[in-house]
């Protein structure tokens, strides 16, 4: 296992963490090259059937990046985000995944440094978990 390095998914609101991401590269912000944007053009369209297909293909860790609150490009997008969110990490311990597993955050584009931050503490906290056991079986280990 030393030679692991996580598989993180983010889903990124095209607004808001997004932009974040753009912002931390063109500030050259370091961040974990285990870190795959898919950019979504709203957290409020990110299917909780979205994350466990991600969860079910093997990614380590699953991160959902919005609009703060009152930002939501479309008005509603992350609150509705939010509320389904906090039902999938119920979901999800009762299917065996640990709920650190899967975050969501706020994160605006004016907030490059803090995307930087906020990636390089879920990698850890993922290396920290360690992999997902789905991932293994996955990938014959």
């Amino acid at each position: 296992m030393s030679d692991w390095k996580p598989n993180i998914v983010v889903f990124a609101c095209n607004w808001c963490t997004y932009q974040g991401a753009d912002l931390a590269g063109i500030l050259r912000c370091d961040y974990p090259s285990t870190i795959s944007i898919i950019r979504v053009p709203c957290t409020g369209c990110v299917e909780p059937e979205f994350i466990v297909a991600a969860l079910k293909n093997g990614a380590d860790g699953v991160f959902v990046g919005g609009c703060h609150p009152g930002d939501c490009h479309y008005q509603e997008g992350n609150n509705k985000a939010a509320a389904r969110f906090k039902l999938l990490k119920t979901v999800l311990t009762e299917m065996g995944f640990e709920p650190d597993r899967v975050r969501m955050e706020w994160i605006s584009g004016s907030e490059g440094k803090r995307f930087a931050e906020t990636m390089t503490e879920f990698n850890e906290s993922i290396e920290r978990i360690g992999p997902n056991p789905i991932g293994r079986y996955i990938n014959g280990g």
